[in-house]
């Protein structure tokens, strides 16, 4: 029987690379064991077949940004995120083109940055990268956001004007919004440095309830054809 060693220790002896590369080359997903990828280095071998990928490249893995298509009900809340119901590999988008090789390491560590409300949909960012979380929460203030909002009611004389400059909330004046009708019972609002939970009490304001709540765009990223529940990469060309 062959002596059990670390998966990383056999691709050294396979590859006479070094024990760092070999770490590379299996967290990368370059590795099989009996044809199945490990993305372990500390998993354990023995008389098992171990091969490697021809066009393995030992680099360090580089954290990964995701764009999920939030449903309405779903919490995802800021702070720390597992892979959940929705972030798995059986819900990424069968349209992602970002050429992003998946690993089970991507779905790992994730943080929401810019949450929306239980009761919305639409655009939801999660990510590995400190600096795009650092541009969705400090920097958010110059980042446009795109809603569509579904009403009922009746707007008030000059209401949309109201939307656009002029309410105060607690002797605070609300920062310019883009507010516009797109039908008879949709608007569209475009704004920075709003939270989205204003969107509701500023439509109230002017006379309308909220019926539908719908993130499309966060700066330069769009919801664009990702269906509701799916998941797509952030390619490395993209940029919020």
């Amino acid at each position: 029987m062959t002596e059990p060693v670390r998966l990383a220790k056999r691709v050294v002896a396979l590859t006479r690379c070094s024990r760092r590369e070999a770490e590379q080359y299996i967290e990368g997903g370059w590795v099989r064991v009996d044809g199945v990828v490990v993305e372990e280095p500390q998993f354990m071998v023995a008389a098992q077949t171990v091969d490697i990928a021809p066009d393995a490249r030992p680099v360090p893995a580089e954290p990964v940004t995701l764009v999920l298509h939030k449903p309405v009900g779903y919490d995802a809340g800021p702070g720390p995120h597992p892979a959940d119901a929705l972030v798995t590999p059986a819900n990424r988008s069968p349209g992602d083109a970002s050429g992003v090789r998946p690993l089970k390491r991507h779905l790992q560590r994730l943080a929401s940055p810019l949450p929306l409300p239980a009761g919305a949909s639409g655009l939801l960012v999660y990510t590995q990268d400190w600096r795009v979380v650092r541009k969705l929460t400090e920097d958010i203030a110059r980042i446009e956001q795109e809603f569509e909002v579904d009403v009922g009611g009746e707007l008030i004389p000059d209401g949309l004007a109201l939307l656009n400059h002029g309410l105060r909330f607690s002797h605070y004046a609300m920062p310019p919004v883009k507010a516009s009708w797109q039908s008879e019972h949709r608007l569209r609002f475009a704004f920075k440095g709003l939270q989205p939970t204003l969107i509701e009490p500023m439509c109230n304001a002017v006379g309308l309830q909220v019926l539908a709540l719908r993130r499309l765009r966060v700066g330069r990223i769009p919801l664009a054809r990702l269906p509701p529940g799916h998941w797509r990469y952030l390619a490395p060309t993209e940029r919020i």
